[in-house]
């Protein structure tokens, strides 16, 4: 059984996720922590259930989502892993910082590449990898089918959907994907988006007003 529990970090209220099985395995999922103060209720909240983080997950790379990367990465030491198609927008995060007036460092560290229908093992419990690209050209979203969940990033929202008009964005490609993609999957599934709260598969087909 997967446990999720969501923080919302940084200036973008940006949703970081840590899911843990019973055997207090985890994942890491867009580290968004940018105070020390956020940093330290991270950790621990780790340090405190004595979870083990075998990976850090990218939904994708936009820098309201890896704002805690290095740092993560610095006291864990594990491979992060995101889409390839997703390298240069991490790349790119140094200058993007600069708009928004302070300085990001590039990230250095071990990286490994998903795959579109790609299945990861947390221990005894799988998930599939489903590429979304529109939102950013790598994003992917982690869908556990035994439990009926998803964490999404910024793809697809409460009412709404994740913005095209950033760099390398395209609105027709995400409507498609999401069409194609996610709405296939059981109206039950949860969704944990990286903006806001949780949602439905089944609400956003009847109720978003992007479809």
């Amino acid at each position: 059984m997967i446990t999720i529990k969501s923080f919302t970090f940084n200036p973008f209220s940006e949703n970081t996720y840590i899911i843990s099985n019973q055997q207090k395995a985890a994942y890491l999922i867009d580290p968004g922590n940018f105070t020390d103060a956020e940093t330290d209720v991270l950790e621990k909240f780790i340090e405190d259930h004595e979870l083990n983080i075998q990976n850090i997950l990218l939904t994708h790379a936009h820098i309201d989502h890896v704002l805690g990367l290095q740092k993560a990465f610095d006291r864990y030491k594990v491979p992060v892993l995101m889409h390839e198609l997703d390298q240069e927008i991490l790349d790119r995060n140094p200058m993007d910082a600069n708009r928004f007036g302070f300085f990001f460092k590039r990230f250095e560290g071990d990286i490994s590449y998903l795959k579109e229908n790609e299945i990861i093992s947390l221990g005894d419990d799988s998930f599939k990898i489903l590429h979304v690209p529109g939102h950013s050209p790598g994003s992917i979203a982690f869908y556990n089918e035994a439990q009926k969940f998803m964490i999404s990033g910024d793809v697809l929202f409460e009412g709404s959907i994740g913005r095209t008009d950033l760099y390398k964005g395209n609105h027709e490609t995400l409507i498609t994907q999401i069409k194609t993609k996610l709405f296939v999957l059981p109206e039950e599934t949860q969704v944990y988006n990286g903006h806001g709260n949780p949602t439905t598969i089944g609400f956003e087909k009847n109720y978003n007003p992007y479809f």
